[in-house]
């Protein structure tokens, strides 16, 4: 194919038309939204055209969600433009601020350090014991994942299906997010642990990862980052084009769609109190799975200004490939902000 014959659309499936669980937001999002944003510009981590990019992405509900999305999203910028052997550098530095949220960062290091510190020191003022040792449990494995990440990019591997879902599970970050529909609950770990209720949480993550790769893909292959995604491993592994890819991807996320519902229904039971807390946390997880959909076409990160009219037509022009000059690492980062 001739890069004139390239095609300029690519239909995207809607892959939540079914889910339970519907769209809701928070009464207090925009209040909040802007305490968090205010908080994490104070750091000057990004430069002030790539804030604007950032900012687009429209993070949610209260304070402690807002800023752990920011998070998120500023480690996944920082480590992406790294190899394996700085990315664990960074990774380390994390650890260290949530094992020590309470001691100054050493001056000269990488500001993501200070960023989470903040963070958890706020986070662990509220939240209950086996919250934070859970939310710390499920985010060092995401942040070992990172490494991970890197290792293949610095290896330029593509995946097979199997392979990339073993990585990807983690490298989302949807268990240790979870944390903030757990702050306020003791879910002891003979139920936090259990396989009933990881493997839900499993299916959450899964349904979660499909949808941002789907909605991801295009701002990735224009990039070429896109082989840290599902429709790349899929295309790879199958020898499907990106269509074929697309549609795979949406039975899939049917097929896990079908297991969490399922899994609910199959729960065993630990006593009324206990149930009423595992029922409001697994409620959680599968709001943020409709969350996650939404933000997608709501915020300005994968489709620029034409979410709302992509999640109508389901139609995405796809972007020109194009090529960095350089990678700027840090506070230089370029975030992209996305003209479809």
């Amino acid at each position: 194919m001739t890069h004139s014959d390239r095609p300029t659309m690519f239909y995207l499936p809607n892959t939540m038309a079914n889910w339970p669980w519907p769209r809701r937001i928070n009464p207090h999002f925009e209040e909040v939204k802007a305490e968090a944003d205010e908080w994490f510009r104070s750091f000057n981590a990004l430069t002030p055209q790539s804030l604007i990019a950032f900012e687009k992405c429209d993070f949610e509900h209260l304070r402690i969600g807002c800023e752990l999305m920011i998070i998120y999203f500023i480690v996944d910028e920082y480590t992406d433009v790294e190899n394996a052997t700085r990315t664990a550098e960074i990774v380390d530095i994390i650890i260290d601020a949530l094992k020590n949220p309470h001691q100054p960062r050493p001056k000269g290091e990488v500001i993501l350090g200070e960023i989470i510190r903040q963070f958890w020191e706020r986070a662990v003022r509220t939240a209950s014991p086996t919250s934070q040792r859970h939310f710390l449990d499920d985010y060092i494995m995401y942040l070992r994942s990172v490494i991970v990440e890197a290792t293949d990019r610095d290896k330029n591997v593509t995946r097979d299906i199997n392979g990339y879902l073993s990585v990807r599970r983690q490298t989302v970050g949807a268990q240790s997010a979870f944390a903030i529909f757990e702050l306020g609950l003791n879910l002891v770990d003979e139920v936090y642990y259990h396989p009933a209720v990881t493997e839900l949480i499993s299916y959450v993550a899964e349904l979660i990862l499909i949808d941002n790769d789907m909605a991801s893909y295009n701002r990735e292959q224009g990039t070429g980052d896109e082989n840290h995604n599902l429709i790349t491993a899929i295309m790879h592994e199958l020898r499907l084009d990106r269509s074929g890819a697309m549609t795979w991807a949406a039975a899939y996320h049917s097929e896990v769609e079908a297991k969490f519902t399922n899994g609910l229904r199959e729960l065993p039971s630990w006593g009324s109190t206990l149930d009423l807390q595992l029922k409001q946390y697994l409620n959680g997880t599968a709001n943020w799975a409709r969350a996650n959909y939404c933000w997608s076409y709501e915020s300005q990160r994968y489709f620029g200004s034409k979410g709302p009219e992509i999640e109508k037509t389901r139609l995405v022009p796809l972007l020109p490939r194009t090529t960095p000059v350089q990678k700027l690492r840090e506070q230089d980062i370029i975030v992209a902000d996305l003209q479809l």
